[in-house]
């Protein structure tokens, strides 16, 4: 029996099934309705989620934006702890020894056998290989923000830098710490001098420091008076004065609550009142003059006062009118006024960096003022902004006219220089990321080297000059001349190469790519290690120590502090490497106060002591560090040396060429300031 909705579709179907020759058309465009074509959309079943009312609909678009980030990270630390599976991890070693220290220390130094390490009351002595202290002074209870030694030979200098920038120099000789003078000390306390930089000549003949006050910069530069201090401390003549109070430093009475008293050696000590000479000041240096418009009126004037044509073209001796500087001004500013619009125009501090120069053929000093070999005679200067490179000599007394011996311009503004340790070559990087390579003692041009585009110079550290012989890096025997070779850090974090040789044009590798999407990777300081050929400490910002060869370059080992003392991120090391021992010193960081914030307290702070030698890897490399200039492979053999005769022939030859081109330069120019004043006499009479 048949349901009536049953009987409904049969009725429906038969007529297509029982009618023959009835055709049904293929629907057209026009036969659709324009009103349903407007009101259907095609939805996509993933948007359904869009049609929710606010603020559900703004609240699963942030769920779904968690949930996808959340996800790229999952996805990329799996991937970067795969690729670290699938690499050989170097090996890391641990430090040899520990110093606990009461405070945390700030800055270190190594000089000889000794360890300075100054912290918030003042500045410690220690010894290099056993970590016993030796002494301490926080006579002033003042923190040290930076120290500065020099090597004297059988004695040492000392200069720490307080946090108020005060400067005192000490001077130990003979387990003896004795205090020289407060080189900045002001008695109106409220126009200080703080010092933001100090420089210390090799051997410490030398000392210059930058000061700053009253808005103004200076560089005072000192002569060290050395052999007097070694004459009056072998006879001391003790001045003591019951009525007079005396300022003079002293060393402290250790505490017996100090946390390392259980190794403390008090081998040094103050024995008495011993006034020392202070040193001599010779030279005041300030940063140049802004340049402004001539007063003479004409070029014959300008000729007819000048003297000479040295220093010409160097932009210091220019004869340019104030009305050519302003339209010169003007025309920049109409040009690229639309640049300029919502700049800053604040001045910059003028900063200087400063080195000092052994005798070489840049500067040719007279007879009567050369000095002993190996002591410098130049101080090399440059600023920040501008694009020259001054050289003051330093055979003056502070009466002398403070004038630049010679400049050397620059197309740029100077950003950063080097000197190498053997003082024969010197590095300008300038702002536009290009290097100029000078070989000092002969006074010759290296080479020009430009860093990849983006990379900006941020350090400059020399190697000393290696090979690579049978598979591993050595130090040739003998003499080299003009090999460099430097590793550059830029600001992006990436590490450089850079290597010249002779007359070839100097060559530049990438050590360390820029990490793009990991920037508590990126490098943050480099130390040359020289026990080590072609090795390098490559120090990150997630706490990282690696030792790089960069002849390869891959990272030999790593280094990590003792638990429960880490390294944290982003990460400002404090570190020291030792230039004749194969040691360098870290710091510890302590933990993190969300770990353990009750034990973190109780930690003391801590240096701790990497000894190379300690490891066997590294061990073997200073063993096998050096190898026969017999053995030396031909490619890199060094060029071979003339007969005496022949040399001395070939220097005289130079140096006869170069009198007679600068005897005809002034001849020239003599000739010329006669000319200007014989036509000034004509202008005169008409």
């Amino acid at each position: 029996m048949s349901t009536p909705l049953a009987s409904r579709a049969q009725r429906l179907r038969l007529p297509l099934l029982t009618q023959k020759g009835l055709e049904v058309p293929p629907p057209t465009e026009k036969d659709w309705s324009k009103d349903e074509e407007r009101h259907y959309v095609f939805k996509d079943p993933d948007q359904q989620r869009h049609s929710l009312p606010q603020p559900y609909r703004m609240i699963n678009k942030l769920v779904d934006l968690v949930f996808d980030r959340s996800w790229e990270i999952i996805e990329e630390r799996d991937r970067l702890r795969e690729a670290k599976l699938s690499q050989i991890q170097p090996t890391v070693y641990p430090p040899v020894s520990q110093s606990k220290l009461g405070s945390v220390p700030n800055c270190m130094a190594i000089s000889q056998d000794y360890v300075f390490i100054g912290g918030a009351k003042g500045f410690s002595i220690y010894n290099l290989y056993n970590t016993k202290r030796m002494c301490v002074w926080d006579k002033l209870k003042v923190g040290v923000t930076s120290i500065w030694t020099a090597d004297l030979g059988n004695d040492i200098l000392i200069a720490p830098v307080d946090e108020m920038g005060i400067i005192r120099l000490f001077y130990i000789y003979k387990d003896s710490l004795f205090f020289v003078k407060t080189v900045n000390d002001v008695d109106d306390t409220n126009k200080p001098t703080p010092c933001v930089k100090m420089e210390i000549s090799q051997g410490g003949d030398f000392a210059a420091f930058l000061l700053q006050g009253a808005g103004d910069t200076w560089l005072d530069v000192y002569r060290l008076p050395k052999e007097s201090w070694l004459k009056e401390v072998e006879h001391p003549q003790v001045t003591t004065n019951p009525k007079k109070k005396v300022r003079q430093p002293q060393l402290n009475t250790l505490e017996p609550t100090s946390p390392d008293n259980s190794e403390m050696d008090l081998s040094i000590g103050l024995k008495g009142e011993v006034k020392l000479s202070p040193p001599i000041p010779i030279v005041k240096i300030k940063p140049p003059k802004p340049i402004t418009g001539t007063t003479f009126k004409s070029p014959l004037e300008v000729f007819a006062k000048i003297e000479g044509c040295f220093g010409l073209g160097s932009g210091q001796n220019h004869f340019i009118k104030d009305s050519q500087w302003e339209q010169q001004a003007a025309t920049f500013h109409a040009k690229y006024q639309k640049f300029l619009d919502g700049g800053s125009e604040e001045e910059l501090v003028s900063m200087a960096t400063f080195h000092f120069l052994l005798p070489s053929c840049v500067i040719m000093m007279p007879a009567e003022l050369k000095g002993p070999s190996g002591i410098p005679c130049v101080l090399g200067v440059h600023w920040t902004g501008h694009h020259n490179f001054f050289f003051y000599s330093l055979n003056r007394t502070q009466r002398d006219k403070v004038e630049p011996e010679s400049v050397w311009p620059c197309a740029a503004p100077i950003a950063l220089s080097q000197l190498s340790d053997c003082g024969s070559y010197l590095v300008l990087a300038c702002e536009d990321g290009v290097l100029t390579l000078w070989d000092l003692a002969k006074g010759s041009l290296l080479g020009v080297v430009a860093l990849p585009e983006g990379c900006f110079c941020q350090s400059i550290h020399f190697l000393k000059h290696f090979l690579v012989h049978g598979g591993r890096n050595v130090y040739p025997e003998g003499p080299v001349e003009s090999q460099v070779t430097c590793v550059v850090l830029c600001t992006d974090g990436s590490l450089h190469l850079v290597a010249s040789s002779g007359a070839q044009e100097p060559a530049t590798h990438t050590l360390i790519d820029r990490p793009a999407k990991h920037p508590d990777e990126a490098v943050c300081a480099v130390a040359p290690v020289p026990p080590l050929p072609g090795m390098v400490l490559v120090f990150s910002k997630n706490g990282s120590v690696h030792l790089l060869d960069v002849a390869r370059p891959q990272m030999v080992c790593a280094f990590a502090p003792l638990r429960p003392f880490h390294l944290e991120a982003p990460w400002r090391p404090v570190f020291v490497v030792s230039a004749h021992h194969p040691y360098f010193l870290l710091r510890g960081d302590r933990p993190n106060q969300t770990e353990a914030t009750h034990e973190a307290k109780d930690i003391p702070k801590s240096v701790f002591y990497f000894h190379f030698t300690a490891y066997p890897l590294l061990e073997d490399i200073i063993r096998n560090s050096s190898v026969p200039q017999a053995d030396q492979p031909d490619t890199v053999a060094l060029p071979q040396a003339l007969p005496l005769e022949e040399r001395c022939e070939s220097f005289l030859r130079k140096r006869s060429q170069k009198l007679e081109h600068q005897a005809k330069e002034q001849e020239h120019w003599t000739r010329l300031r006669r000319y200007s004043l014989l036509l000034q006499r004509e202008n005169l009479k008409k």
